[in-house]
């Protein structure tokens, strides 16, 4: 395995698109042999994404690395993308990527992986970047290595969506419904209160269960619908639920 490549605290290495296809695919493209101090070389086909890391030069959220692209069939030109546990499956639309004053040179297509086997495999949180050359603005002529067709791939792992402002509020208040009300403070039905306390916890349930901030609203009630939280101290004149 190759060494790593060990920068100076406060760089890192974060190439745009442009210069991936330009400053490192087309150099390897023209001469197999190039190589880069920051780019290393993998089999897609033989490594999982959680073992890629370990074999990149450099990165500490996102990797880099140069590959040739497994064909799935011998006279094809479907690409081959499975593993050992599971595969790489194609997301989205293939994004172009321009030169200067607007010479396509190549594109970008994203794969998230997947565990197990299609189309039963089970997402993960995995996403892969490749760049193949593509376009007039190239020097050469791509058609030439049809069979040994080298690509840029980045690898990161996607960071798990944190939860809003909107839905921490409504969890928060869920929460606060949930509180056990004495039972001196529980309005009794022959009182004449309507409200009903199962109704109120069914609410705290449904909000705490996940619903999003764009669906849930505050909304006012009464005193009497607020035993549920009495004994938080807030004010006795009304008190915030949760509304769906």
């Amino acid at each position: 395995m190759e060494e790593p490549l060990f920068l100076p605290p406060g760089f890192r290495f974060h190439p745009t698109d442009e210069e991936i296809i330009t400053c490192y695919l087309m150099e390897k493209a023209a001469d197999p042999s190039f190589w880069s101090v920051a780019i290393g070389e993998a089999s897609f086909n033989e490594s999982e994404p959680w073992d890629l890391p370990g074999k990149a030069k450099t990165g500490e959220k996102e990797w880099y690395f140069f590959c040739l692209k497994d064909r799935k069939y011998p006279t094809g030109i479907r690409a081959n993308r499975a593993t050992a546990s599971g595969y790489w499956k194609a997301t989205g639309k293939d994004r172009e990527i321009f030169q200067g004053k607007g010479d396509l040179v190549g594109m970008k297509k994203t794969l998230v992986f997947y565990r197990g086997r299609a189309p039963r495999g089970v997402k993960t949180n995995w996403v892969m970047h490749e760049y193949r050359l593509e376009g007039n603005g190239l020097f050469f002529n791509v058609s030439a290595f049809p069979r040994d067709e080298w690509v840029v791939c980045k690898v990161y792992r996607k960071r798990k969506a944190q939860p809003s402002a909107a839905e921490r509020m409504g969890g928060a208040l869920a929460n606060e419904l949930l509180v056990a009300a004495p039972p001196h403070q529980i309005p009794d039905e022959s009182a004449g209160f309507s409200s009903s306390r199962n109704e109120d916890m069914e609410i705290a349930a449904s909000a705490s269960a996940g619903v999003t901030g764009d669906s849930a609203h505050l909304v006012e009630l009464s005193p009497e619908r607020s035993f549920a939280i009495h004994d938080l101290g807030f004010d006795n004149e009304w008190k915030y639920g949760v509304f769906f």
